[in-house]
């Protein structure tokens, strides 16, 4: 009797003991910096996406008769309802700015040296990518439904099975009833598997060890999580919480697209068909290349080229600390990527579509300097240290 007791007692001291190692005593470096909070935030997201989606889904109805009056539903006749889908809706928008801003931290401090992190990083990207399309479509406005037109023609540039791909996709000759309730199928389960793929990368992460801003080893000069960072990320969940209970309560359509309250309408094309803020600046390289393949090509490039960002890395350090002309290479890309969501956010024609190209140039001449400017820096180094030697 006592050997089967014991056994789930061992079992539940191991499991507190492997709980109390990655969150509570994990040691971290001790010059993490606020930037490192910004994936505790994204955690914090996906909770709250988890929750109001799952609410939003009691009330929600599937067809292409009645998903935009389901919608209108909630917000007007559910209790809170326009709540919950103002945070579903902005809740979204947090996500792809914590997102983007914990992208850039991991470029600067050269935290895609982790390779295995890196990697199931940028697949949860993708997936977040991919969610948010689904979940865009599934209110069934004019944008919602030229969106998911246009975003599905794209598989037709794969050769030979593409076009027969896109009408898998539909359920039939065009966008339809049958494309609605495929999206709201896959925008329900995609993100069970995206909280098992965070876990996993949480996983390697902790295994691993945290980098730092200097991109050092720091395994002598390590600190508790608890309480030193979680105090750091409480006071950012603050200060998120300040900023999305704005988007919220005061201005819930700042960051949302007027015309998809407009019901969707197959036969009355909107003039200008703009995806959601956070895709806007791959929809302004893929319409500043007039060819079709080229700009699927350079649209799907600019955000596929993170998978190659580890291998491109020709620097003796991680962080871009100890590179002054790297340094400015990342922030000009920052602004390439901000010129291109202000570009593509603007109607389509001249000037802008020219300033998207030219924005799509600065993007990928960035990356492609990047590594040479490493490279060449420390080249320099190399040689101006010899020099020393030789005059002492």
């Amino acid at each position: 009797m006592m050997k089967k007791k014991v056994g789930p007692l061992r079992k539940r001291h191991v499991l507190l003991k492997i709980l109390n190692d990655s969150f509570y005593d994990l040691p971290c470096p001790v010059n993490l910096n606020v930037w490192w909070s910004f994936g505790s935030m994204l955690g914090l997201c996906l909770v709250i996406q988890f929750v109001s989606g799952l609410l939003l889904s009691v009330h929600y109805t599937a067809h292409e008769d009645m998903a935009f009056d389901s919608v209108i539903h909630i917000m007007r006749n559910v209790k809170k309802g326009w709540m919950l889908r103002s945070i579903h809706a902005n809740g979204a928008s947090m996500f792809f700015m914590c997102i983007y801003v914990h992208i850039a931290r991991g470029i600067y401090y050269g935290s895609y040296l982790d390779v295995p992190v890196w990697n199931i990083g940028v697949l949860l990207y993708f997936m977040v990518m991919a969610e948010a399309f689904l979940g865009y479509a599934l209110p069934w406005g004019q944008m919602s439904y030229w969106g998911a037109t246009v975003v599905t023609n794209m598989l037709t540039v794969i050769p030979l099975f593409g076009e027969k791909l896109c009408y898998y996709m539909w359920g039939g000759w065009t966008v339809c009833n049958a494309t609605l309730q495929r999206f709201y199928t896959l925008h329900f389960m995609l993100p069970f598997l995206m909280v098992c793929v965070a876990v996993l990368h949480l996983f390697y992460l902790h295994e691993n060890g945290s980098n730092n801003p200097l991109g050092i080893e720091s395994d002598t000069m390590c600190i508790p999580f608890h309480p030193f960072y979680t105090v750091k990320d409480l006071f950012g969940f603050v200060c998120f919480s300040w900023v999305f209970m704005y988007l919220v309560c005061v201005e819930p359509e700042l960051l949302g697209n007027v015309h998809n309250y407009t019901p969707a309408d197959s036969m009355k094309t909107p003039l200008d068909v703009q995806p959601e803020w956070y895709f806007v600046f791959a929809y302004s390289i893929l319409r500043s290349i007039p060819h079709k393949v080229g700009g699927v090509v350079a649209m799907g490039g600019a955000i596929a080229v993170l998978l190659v960002i580890p291998v491109m890395h020709t620097g003796e350090f991680r962080s871009l600390c100890f590179y002054p002309f790297n340094q400015m290479l990342f922030w000009c890309l920052i602004g390439s990527f901000i010129g291109l969501t202000w570009a593509g956010s603007r109607p389509a024609r001249e000037p802008f579509i020219s300033m998207g190209l030219w924005f799509s140039c600065s993007y990928y001449v960035c990356i492609i300097l990047n590594p040479l400017s490493m490279w060449m820096w420390d080249y320099l180094l190399k040689v101006g240290t010899k020099s020393n030697k030789r005059c002492m």
